[in-house]
């Protein structure tokens, strides 16, 4: 039957262009993994994952064992590195779907082990991936508690250590000097690795910012000194979106701006459209007066599908191509543009919440600067009812 009409429409076009342009960006100099967790941030797992290895994407990254089994369900043949730890119990899920975890802590080890030889595996024969700590206090083992990580991987494990990863937490810095201290930290890290005999694949290091920065050469030049491969993982710029930079942008970031596209476009209808007397409140608590006689246009979204509660009287939506004022507190499920100074508006018009329309245009840091928030949050926030919609 005919849903409500509340969708997000998702160029998977744009996406595919999207990554090749990173690969671009990369030069031969690094592998990239596709960020796909938080369902492809609120894009749709089932819709962008396929959609970036179609475009050559040969790892993809997730937050948990339950997202990786979802992404295996679409992507039969791509590696899937579930970045977010394993917990008690799922083990065997991994194994069984040929997932690759990231570990850090004794506790990750023993389940993996676990269940790699419950399922017959070999010496070797398991891949994990190693997160070190190099500043950001969130996950990761410090350097130096490496040593009874690095004791437990050796030959008679069924555990492979095929991968080294951090998470650099300043790389939208300009001045780099975070970023410089963390890499420094990692280079140690690397050498007690390499010290106890072990060499992995892959040197797993930096998201878009660092991408888009031109860190990538001095990635791989670390990865090289240690035998390693070099990877990046971008996750905002797959979906078209630059992320801004302090205190001022790197040289280049126009030209990637110019070349992303955005992926996710955000779509309402008008429900009916009424006049007001002046004096007539608008929504909950009356937050909204009328000051003369409107014309005003409900909308079938609220914030129960994602639409952030503080971007009323504060925020725009796009109708017949022309920016319409949100007026009164947002409910859950309903939302009121004035439209009074838009000429013919009726039941039925599209009206955009994010995304283009004529020659206006809403961004998700539109968005987010109205909020108080980062884009990350927006797209991830569109709630689970509003359809996911190829475009």
């Amino acid at each position: 039957m005919p849903t409500r009409p509340c969708w997000v429409e998702i160029r998977t076009r744009s996406l595919e262009d999207n990554y090749r342009f990173l690969v671009s960006l990369a030069a031969g100099q690094a592998e990239l993994l596709a960020i796909v967790k938080a369902n492809a941030y609120g894009h749709s797992l089932e819709l962008c994952a396929p959609a970036v290895v179609r475009a050559g994407a040969l790892w993809l990254g997730v937050t948990s064992v339950e997202e990786g089994v979802a992404a295996r369900a679409v992507c039969s043949e791509a590696r899937i590195l579930v970045i977010g730890g394993v917990f008690a119990g799922q083990g065997q899920a991994l194994v069984e779907h040929g997932l690759t975890a990231v570990a850090w802590q004794l506790g990750h080890l023993d389940e993996l082990e676990s269940a790699a030889r419950a399922s017959g595996v070999q010496p070797a024969g398991f891949p994990v991936h190693l997160e070190i700590d190099t500043g950001m206090s969130r996950q990761g083992t410090s350097v130096e508690s490496l040593g009874p990580i690095l004791a437990r991987l050796g030959p008679a494990s069924p555990l492979k250590l095929e991968g080294v990863m951090t998470h650099l937490f300043a790389a939208d810095e300009l001045d780099g000097a975070v970023t410089e201290a963390q890499l420094g930290r990692l280079d140690k890290a690397l050498g007690r690795i390499t010290d106890a005999g072990l060499i992995p694949d892959w040197l797993n290091v930096g998201n878009s910012a660092a991408l888009l920065s031109g860190k990538v050469e001095q990635i791989a030049a670390l990865a090289g000194r240690h035998g390693m491969k070099a990877m990046l993982r971008p996750g905002l710029a797959l979906y078209g979106l630059a992320p801004e930079f302090e205190p001022e942008e790197p040289e280049g970031l126009g030209k990637a701006r110019a070349a992303l596209q955005p992926v996710l476009s955000w779509k309402t209808e008008v429900v009916g459209v009424r006049t007001i007397p002046a004096g007539a409140v608008v929504g909950y608590n009356g937050t909204f007066v009328a000051t003369e006689p409107m014309r005003l246009a409900l909308l079938a979204v609220g914030y129960g599908d994602g639409l952030d509660r503080r971007l009323g009287n504060n925020f725009s939506l796009l109708v017949r191509g022309e920016r319409a004022p949100i007026v009164g507190r947002i409910s859950m499920d309903q939302t009121v543009l004035d439209v009074t100074e838009i000429a013919g508006v009726e039941a039925g018009d599209e009206v955009v919440i994010l995304g283009a329309q004529g020659a206006e245009t809403i961004s998700a840091f539109d968005h987010a600067e109205a909020a108080a928030t980062i884009p990350w949050e927006v797209f991830t926030r569109i709630a689970a009812r509003v359809q996911r919609v190829a475009v």
